[in-house]
């Protein structure tokens, strides 16, 4: 699975990693590869991440699933998740399952970004 990483970092120091899969699928084949990306970012990178879902097109249970061990594995480094840019194509899955009430989803990765680092700043 092919993933684009960028890292930010703001004036305080505070890092937010935004990992952008670009391949169309998030599914049974890519999750785990996807998985132990979120894991790693988490572990040794910076506990705040964006999941811009921009390119992927098709996610199925096993995405959903990873995105969600995403999820708490940031809560229990005391960090923040989100998603951005879902492609138009998923989004149906997001709102079957309920799962755009689960998640904190942003229309732009500049929304996502702005919206982690203001949170960063008022939590401190």
């Amino acid at each position: 699975m092919n993933i684009d990483q960028k890292t930010y970092t703001n004036l305080d120091g505070n890092t937010v990693i935004v990992l952008k899969p670009t391949d169309h699928r998030l599914d049974i084949t890519t999750a785990w590869q996807f998985r132990l990306k979120l894991q790693e970012c988490i572990s040794k990178l910076s506990r705040h991440v964006v999941v811009n879902l921009e390119q992927v097109n098709f996610i199925d249970s096993s995405g959903l699933t990873s995105l969600v061990a995403g999820m708490r594995d940031a809560d229990k480094a005391k960090g923040s998740f989100c998603i951005c840019n879902i492609h138009p194509e998923a989004k149906l899955v997001f709102e079957v399952t309920m799962m755009d009430t689960v998640f904190e989803i942003f229309e732009t990765e500049a929304e996502a970004l702005e919206r982690l680092f203001l949170n960063l700043v008022n939590n401190e």
